[in-house]
């Protein structure tokens, strides 16, 4: 009577125990939308408890707002509209400013990103079964409200200093979610540079050489039909700029709709090219 040896084949031997009771392997790791979303709420609680035992991480969103409309209205307001006329100044430079919070408090995403993987906190969430994506979405959400705060805290200054709505309360709250979509956008900049650079000190320093002329060379602080030609020219295809002449419009009342569309399409653009690339940036980092 002759035996037949039966050899399994490598795959067997990987794979012990019936095909239909292990998942595809093209479906591992795919995450659903409903998991995804219950993912970005435990990571935005995760970061919200952070700020709550570390309350010191949020002096930049409510000290920064009153120290900079403070400093421009009573430093430079005189000089730039002119002696006694603080109060005009104040409704034309704090919608401006409302587009400079989205800058700073994006700034500080990228500093957070690159601390927390020199920690190992972002070594811990790539090793769990969530996107990717939902880990610096998370990170948004809550640098979003803290955006929030810091522009509530501005426009609470500002009405004490003579701030007006000329217009309504809808149009003020249309000029809050502009500078906060506009601020949301950049965040992704800022987290591709946090993820890039070796330390937050670089990060810093890179962030404020994009920020400086950005913030300057814009009609933020001044009306631009003061400066030379060049500059000029540059301020006008300035997304901070785009965005606080429509805050400004929105608030004093003027003509929104040109600024509205730039500072969307400027918004669109930067998350479809840099929200991609942070992802890619974030699987890939060692």
């Amino acid at each position: 009577m002759s035996t037949t040896t039966v050899t399994k084949s490598p795959a067997d031997t990987r794979n012990p125990g019936p095909a239909s009771a292990r998942p595809a392997p093209a479906a591992e790791g795919r995450i659903g939308l409903r998991a995804n979303l219950r993912h970005i709420g435990a990571l935005v609680r995760r970061n919200a408890l952070q700020i709550k035992q570390d309350p010191e991480s949020m002096f930049d969103a409510v000290l920064m707002p009153i120290i900079f409309i403070l400093l421009f209205v009573y430093v430079f307001g005189g000089a730039i509209a002119g002696k006694g006329n603080n109060d005009a100044y104040v409704n034309y430079v704090t919608p401006g400013l409302m587009a400079m919070m989205g800058m700073n408090i994006a700034m500080a995403v990228g500093v957070g990103i690159n601390d927390d993987f020199k920690k190992g906190v972002m070594d811990r969430f790539r090793t769990m079964p969530i996107a990717r994506s939902s880990v610096l979405i998370a990170k948004i959400v809550v640098e979003a409200g803290r955006m929030l705060i810091a522009t509530s805290i501005l426009l609470g200054m500002g009405f004490l200093l003579g701030l007006e709505i000329h217009t309504s309360v809808l149009h003020l709250f249309a000029a809050i979610g502009l500078s906060m979509a506009f601020g949301a956008s950049l965040m992704w900049i800022f987290i591709l540079l946090g993820l890039t650079m070796k330390t937050a000190q670089a990060v810093q320093g890179v962030a404020m050489l994009v920020l400086m002329p950005l913030q300057f060379g814009s009609s933020i602080f001044a009306p631009p039909t003061s400066m030379p030609g060049w500059l000029k020219s540059f301020t006008d295809y300035n997304p901070l700029s785009n965005l606080a002449d429509a805050a400004r419009n929105l608030i004093n009342g003027g003509p929104v709709a040109h600024s509205v569309w730039m500072v969307l399409g400027w918004a669109a653009l930067i998350t479809l090219v840099t929200a991609p690339l942070a992802v890619a940036k974030f699987r890939k980092k060692t």
